[in-house]
């Protein structure tokens, strides 16, 4: 499955660099974080920190990845649109040059909303986990 034809975001704001793997239900997926991103100018100057919400971002950029590829076309003519956000936990943090290794995994759909968890990890330590759900909204 090809990233840009899974989810609508594209650069700057696409925040996964590769698919790792799909197994059932769940996506393992890849984001080196680069230590020119813009970003870090400015959070924090002089002690770089990758912001919480794009690590959020990239787990729920992931899971969106994953429903493309459960829906098998189905959302065609809509965009994944997150709807909630749980449990949220932040473990350690993210810092240039780290690569973050992700996973998403659905655990309910109910009607056209997506239950998920999720988690980012760098050197196989816990960076963030998270409940999340998704939704598809109509292009217009």
């Amino acid at each position: 499955m090809n990233i840009f034809d899974a989810i609508p975001h594209r650069p700057p704001f696409l925040l996964v660099d590769e698919i790792v793997g799909i197994d059932g239900n769940t996506i393992r997926t890849r984001k080196r974080v680069d230590p020119a991103d813009p970003v870090f100018q400015g959070h924090f100057p002089g002690f770089p920190v990758m912001p919480g919400v794009l690590i959020c971002e990239a787990i729920v950029q992931s899971g969106a990845i994953l429903i493309a590829h459960l829906s098998a076309g189905a959302m065609h003519g809509s965009v994944p649109v997150l709807t909630r956000l749980n449990n949220v936990k932040f473990k350690q943090m993210v810092r240039p040059g780290d690569v973050l290794d992700m996973e998403a995994s659905l655990k309910e759909k109910l009607a056209a909303v997506y239950f998920m968890e999720g988690s980012a990890r760098v050197n196989g330590k816990l960076a963030v986990s998270l409940e999340f759900a998704c939704t598809a909204a109509e292009q217009k």
